[in-house]
């Protein structure tokens, strides 16, 4: 049997067991599954109150991953996220004491509420997997995955994100306000937390490492990188963003239309694939100029894939 169709027999018991937690998310749980499949780290905005926690506790606990929470505040210093040398009087040596940092699965909930100094003591972590203290380099677990959730930048009290923080999520997604009839079956169903408290891990941690490298080896034909190239070309030459999509936000797309194949059980991306990850990549490394009408999460699809010609 095939790499994928292994993936896909791994993680369809995965998404099922989120989907009965989350609610009628199924497409922004396999989002953040790809994310996680092709060693990224995921961004949610939403507004409060609308389950980005929950996700996120929801993939730690089916995944067996260690999970740590740190609720982003504008007192918050790095080595509340890091960690810290404290003087050991005893031994005559500093002795450094791990932060929550050293986690498989990180929350920064609300990272767009401390300070631009607090929000940087993840951008080592999150690109090189590791963290400097005092001269000293301390590996991070494997795998590392960073779970941000921020609140709309209209509300009291947020900071936004810098272009080189934003750049270190590969995907940025949203849940949004559950449908009529999916409110009326949590309002009436057991409350999250105790069904949280219930999962079981499903995936071991290693046959996750596997799934992992396994991405690199989903088939990308030369039509595929031709469309890749396309979109990014046109990012830049178009005239309706501020600036274009980086070689690395190219990279970005392509590692996660392979994750998105992978889960699917497909052995080579598609140019759907592509599509389905685009928004999720691309949408909050693009600024839309002053003069076109609309918000550039909203026009991506219009201004971005609608314009470039599928091979």
């Amino acid at each position: 049997m095939s790499h994928a169709a292994d993936a896909r027999r791994a993680l369809d018991p995965v998404i099922a067991a989120i989907n009965g937690i989350v609610l009628g998310k199924d497409r922004q749980i396999r989002l953040a599954l790809a994310c996680l499949l092709a060693r990224g780290h995921l961004l949610i905005e939403d507004l409060p109150g609308v389950g980005k926690t929950t996700l996120a506790q929801s993939l730690a606990r089916v995944l067996g991953l260690s999970y740590q929470r740190v609720q982003f505040t504008s007192d918050l210093l790095p080595a509340d996220v890091i960690g810290v040398s404290v003087y050991d009087r005893d031994r005559g040596h500093f002795e450094f004491h791990r932060g929550p940092v050293f986690a498989q699965l990180l929350l920064a909930d609300e990272i767009n509420r401390a300070t631009p100094k607090a929000q940087s003591a993840l951008l080592e972590a999150m690109e090189e997997r590791q963290v400097t203290i005092d001269g000293h380099t301390h590996p991070l677990p494997d795998p590392f995955f960073v779970v941000a959730t921020q609140n709309p930048s209209y509300q009291l009290g947020t900071y936004p994100l810098p272009e080189s923080q934003l750049d270190r999520f590969l995907m940025r997604i949203g849940l949004g306000y559950p449908s009529a009839g999916l409110e009326r079956e949590l309002l009436r169903g057991r409350d999250r937390r105790a069904m949280l408290a219930e999962l079981k891990p499903i995936l071991p941690v290693a046959v996750l490492g596997e799934l992992q490298r396994h991405v690199a080896d989903v088939h990308v034909a030369e039509p595929l990188l031709d469309y890749v190239q396309a979109l990014v070309h046109h990012s830049r030459e178009s005239g309706h963003f501020e600036a274009g999509l980086s070689p690395r936000a190219a990279i970005a797309l392509l590692r996660a239309a392979q994750a998105w194949a992978l889960l699917h059980g497909r052995t080579g991306v598609l140019p759907e694939d592509v599509q389905a990850v685009a928004r999720a990549v691309a949408g909050h490394r693009l600024q839309l100029r002053a003069a076109v009408d609309g918000g550039a999460a909203a026009d991506l699809d219009q201004l971005l894939l609608s314009a470039v010609a599928v091979p």
